[in-house]
């Protein structure tokens, strides 16, 4: 069966967009519009005739419209194969007339659970009618439209007027993927509601993740990969997805999840002085505060301005036209800020490749979460690594202790290492990144290619030494020798921070004894893979 008429529309939904238009469309092709509630009033109130859901059933609407759609005439009209004689011969044994058409859109769940209702009310936003007959409806696409989003109101109005009131199979297979897609999603809302929020589950048994597309991107990691932006279905944080791009071409795969990196990185410092992080391939290349955002990002440049030239650029403050005159001066591919002064849109309007996106508010460094990471043969599921340490939480384990300087230029440079990938050795000083040493696999290898950025950034810049010196460095996990902490020692770093935790760590204090470190331990790691 391709080209099917519709005689009959049910009509039943939340949102209330573009339902008059399509209520007058149906209506010239002569359909029976048929429908609920909220829904009738609103259709009535445009002038069309509409029989209520309770006339084609027999029974009223009841228990707080909890049951009205749930009946023989309603699931039979929608699911019965018109050309099975069975099938057919029920229908007229039991008066069902047949369905051709549902619009339904389902209760607010997510929105009534973002506006922080109480749990009666969230409930009571658990749809059961609607997906009831979204999915018999999908199943019988053979015979029926389902049409759950009213964004595809206009693609079925061209069909009907193109094909006299009918529509053809592909149409309706498309609505009934489209459909079952959509409850999936709403189920997955509902089940984690009641996981991770009712029941404080925060791995749950099954795991039901729902994404909607936001469109295919141009490929993935590599040209041979496909791919494509999706967003969660429930989860209502502030992040690139949601960001406002200004200018130049669309985002990259790469280009998402280094952007996605200097913002996280630099929301740590939302509430702080002006911040400005630099990103390549994913990693800090350089981070720092200042006074003003500019005297940032220059602190930021130099720590690494080879690294910086394709990176990526996130600042905590608007831009001003003196920072956005300054970032201008070499090649970057994204720049991602809360907002931006109407001088500083001007300038990079200027340079056609720069990305500029403003993110609005910044996301919550401490907000609870999942990170999923696929595997072969499965997923790995895990809490975001939302930890932080204060200063009343370190442990001096050295006989020196660290100054107030030190501590600070520590948990900076501990801030730094979280969002580094492993292994991990940041130095810092002052409020900036003096060095950066990532992704090695042994930690002694990340001090010293730290240190050598360092010395090269001092060369660079005709400085009379490389900025490690006196100089605070984290390691995001235990040195498990001290071979490491010594390369440190080197470059010139007087402070450092670590997790402990080894069974070496006595030999590694009485190093950074010998040395004259001051060192404390945070207890908390942060493998960052």
């Amino acid at each position: 069966m391709t080209q099917v008429a519709i005689k009959r529309a049910l009509l039943s939904v939340s949102d209330k967009t573009g339902l008059a238009e399509l209520g007058v469309a149906l209506a010239r092709h002569g359909v029976e519009l048929v429908s609920t509630g909220g829904t009738a009033k609103a259709l009535r109130e445009s002038g069309l005739k509409v029989m209520d859901i309770s006339d084609l059933t027999g029974f009223p609407e009841m228990m707080d419209g909890r049951v009205k759609t749930l009946h023989p005439k309603v699931h039979g009209g929608l699911l019965a194969v018109r050309n099975n004689p069975e099938h057919v011969a029920a229908m007229d044994a039991h008066d069902i007339g047949a369905i051709d058409l549902v619009v339904v859109n389902l209760y607010p769940f997510a929105a009534t659970v973002a506006k922080g209702a109480d749990r009666d009310e969230i409930i009571e936003n658990i749809d059961i009618g609607g997906p009831s007959m979204v999915r018999s409806a999908a199943k019988n696409h053979e015979s029926v439209v389902i049409l759950t989003d009213p964004a595809d109101y206009a693609e079925l109005i061209t069909a009907m007027d193109a094909h006299a009131g009918a529509t053809d199979f592909d149409f309706r297979r498309r609505c009934a993927a489209k459909a079952y897609a959509a409850t999936a999603a709403y189920d997955s809302m509902i089940s984690q509601w009641f996981a991770l929020t009712d029941l404080g589950q925060t791995l749950p048994g099954t795991l039901a993740i729902a994404g909607v597309s936001q469109g295919e991107l141009r490929y993935g990691e590599n040209p041979h990969q496909s791919a494509a932006l999706y967003i969660p279905a429930a989860e209502k944080v502030r992040g690139i997805p949601q960001a406002r791009q200004l200018q130049g071409k669309e985002l990259s795969y790469n280009n998402y999840n280094d952007t996605d990196a200097a913002l996280e990185l630099v929301s740590e410092f939302r509430d702080g002085p002006p911040t400005v992080v630099i990103v390549k391939h994913a990693n800090p290349c350089g981070v720092a505060t200042g006074e003003t955002l500019l005297e940032a990002y220059q602190a930021a440049l130099a720590c690494d301005s080879v690294s910086a030239f394709g990176g990526i650029i996130a600042v905590n403050r608007p831009l001003d036209a003196a920072t956005a005159e300054a970032m201008a001066g070499i090649f970057t591919e994204v720049v991602a800020a809360p907002d931006a002064s109407e001088e500083a849109k001007a300038i990079f309007a200027k340079k056609k490749n720069l990305r500029l996106l403003l993110t609005g508010a910044l996301p919550d460094p401490h907000r609870a979460g999942l990170t999923v990471k696929s595997i072969a043969g499965g997923y790995l599921v895990q809490s975001r690594d939302n930890g932080r340490i204060t200063r009343e939480e370190l442990k001096v384990v050295t006989k020196r202790a660290p100054t107030e300087q030190e501590l600070t230029d520590c948990l900076f440079a501990w801030t730094i290492a979280k969002h580094t990938k492993s292994n991990a050795i940041v130095y810092a000083k002052d409020g900036v990144t003096a060095g950066i040493g990532a992704g090695q696999m042994n930690r002694r290898d990340s001090a010293r290619i730290a240190a050598i950025k360092a010395k090269e950034a001092a060369e660079t810049h005709n400085w009379a030494q490389p900025r490690t010196i006196g100089s605070a460095v984290a390691s995001d996990a235990f040195f498990p020798f001290s071979d490491g902490l010594l390369s440190a020692a080197e470059a010139g770093a007087t402070a450092v921070i670590q997790p402990g935790g080894s069974i070496r760590d006595d030999e590694v204090i009485a190093a950074a004894d010998a040395a004259g470190l001051a060192m404390v331990f945070t207890g908390m790691r942060h493998f960052r893979h």
